[in-house]
């Protein structure tokens, strides 16, 4: 049961921190002022990160939870 669990964590965690490795944008390269520069230099881009950081987790442990409650009934009835 724990290496089911272990297994999916470590799937989330590692798909959750690929994104850091993957350079799609040059901003250096742009010129232009862009949104994110902008956000940027009023600190709100981390205040955006921060809460969709903060929903992400709570649905990710929502989602473990259930699914632990349902294997628990699973096994009840069956």
């Amino acid at each position: 049961m724990f290496n089911r669990y272990y297994r999916r964590i470590s799937l989330i965690c590692f798909l959750a921190f690929s994104q850091f490795f993957a350079f799609a944008q040059d901003s250096a390269a742009s010129g232009v002022t862009s949104f994110d520069s902008t956000m940027r230099s009023h600190d709100k881009i981390y205040v955006v990160m921060s809460v969709c950081i903060v929903i992400l987790v709570v649905m990710i442990l929502y989602l473990v939870r259930i699914d632990a409650k349902i294997s628990r009934k699973e096994k009840q009835n069956g």
